[in-house]
């Protein structure tokens, strides 16, 4: 198994003090994370992508362009690029840039975004169209990386025989972010991309069937290669679980009640959800002592046969001197026992 560190990029205070960084502290925070996190065993970067917000990360490429000049080994990934928002031409040109840069070490993670329809306006887009958007741009990317002289006829974004430059340095992997619907988990199987679930939002039994369909939606479409299943969760560890669980409880509580409130401004007809941080410990967050850790991660893998897993540390106003000893204690006492799960 692979492992990932996965940073959304919210700006918000530190529940403790009431401190927040500014912007460019935010920013400096996650080129520096990437550093220490190849420094202490973690296969991958991935950073995500939101715009109008207080989730600073609007431009995920260029911080990892960053990255890939302070790092020699770290896959350089996504959580998610918004596919259905952006056009597929500039960001194949984006992230073969950063390919070609870094020897190739870049990844694209597409996702539709469809939690936060007010992204689609903001980009002059209607919410309605996001389905149709993100199936014609994640099949238009993969081909724009993988041919030159690209014809295409389709409704949202026709292409005369273009070709994106630069070329990738190597095959750019492309997954799909997705595993709530049908039409998504088909998507990867048919282009023969790798998913990444959005474990986040539920216990890794949750997602069970959607792997199960990915595997028999793959086999149907023949390809040669394995199927490639990813997951994601939110983490805190500490020497012992009672210490890591009141320290990461105020910062998660925060963090929840920032995003349930962005939501609900977001998108209309959205409800807020309380926060119970006993279900969410028990079911799609990772927090405790390191054999804790090593634990949740088996079941996550038991449940759904992962290739990757891609872990959140930095949420919720999180300050770097109790953020870069955690990620320490997991690359020493955790990575060495799950990376051959």
């Amino acid at each position: 198994m692979q492992i990932g560190l996965l940073s959304l990029g919210d700006l918000v205070p530190d529940p403790a003090t009431g401190e927040c960084r500014s912007e460019a502290e935010r920013h400096r925070t996650l080129v520096e994370q990437a550093v220490l996190a190849e420094q202490v065993g973690f296969d991958a970067v991935h950073l995500g992508e939101h715009h109008g917000s207080a989730y600073q990360l609007s431009a995920p490429a260029v911080v990892l362009a960053a990255i890939g000049e302070r790092t020699s080994n770290l896959t350089l990934s996504t959580g998610v690029t918004l596919a259905a928002n952006l056009d597929p031409f500039r960001v194949a040109e984006d992230y073969a840039t950063v390919d070609v840069l870094s020897g190739g070490r870049a990844e694209i993670v597409a996702g539709r975004g469809s939690f936060f329809a007010r992204t689609f306006e903001i980009f002059g887009q209607d919410p309605a169209d996001s389905r149709a958007l993100f199936d014609e741009h994640v099949s238009l990317l993969v081909r724009l990386l993988r041919e030159e002289q690209v014809e295409h006829s389709g409704p949202m974004r026709p292409l005369h025989g273009e070709t994106s430059r630069p070329r990738p340095a190597g095959k750019l992997p492309v997954w799909v972010g997705g595993g709530s619907s049908h039409s998504s988990i088909d998507l990867a199987a048919a282009l023969g991309c790798p998913l990444m679930l959005p474990s986040v939002f539920a216990p890794p039994d949750a997602f069970a069937e959607a792997v199960e369909r990915y595997h028999q939606q793959w086999a149907l479409a023949g390809h040669a290669e394995p199927p490639q299943v990813g997951a994601c969760c939110h983490c805190h560890v500490a020497a012992d679980s009672q210490t890591a669980l009141a320290q990461f409880e105020p910062w998660y509580a925060g963090y929840w009640a920032w995003v349930q409130e962005l939501i609900v401004a977001y998108t209309p007809g959205a409800q807020q959800l309380p926060f119970d941080y006993e279900a969410m410990v028990a079911g799609p967050a990772v927090v405790g002592s390191p054999q804790q850790a090593v634990d949740r991660v088996s079941h996550f893998n038991q449940v759904l046969g992962l290739d990757r897993m891609i872990f959140m540390f930095d949420l919720g106003g999180i300050p770097d001197q109790q953020l870069y000893p955690t990620i320490e204690m997991f690359g020493a006492e955790v990575i060495p026992h799950i990376r051959a799960l």
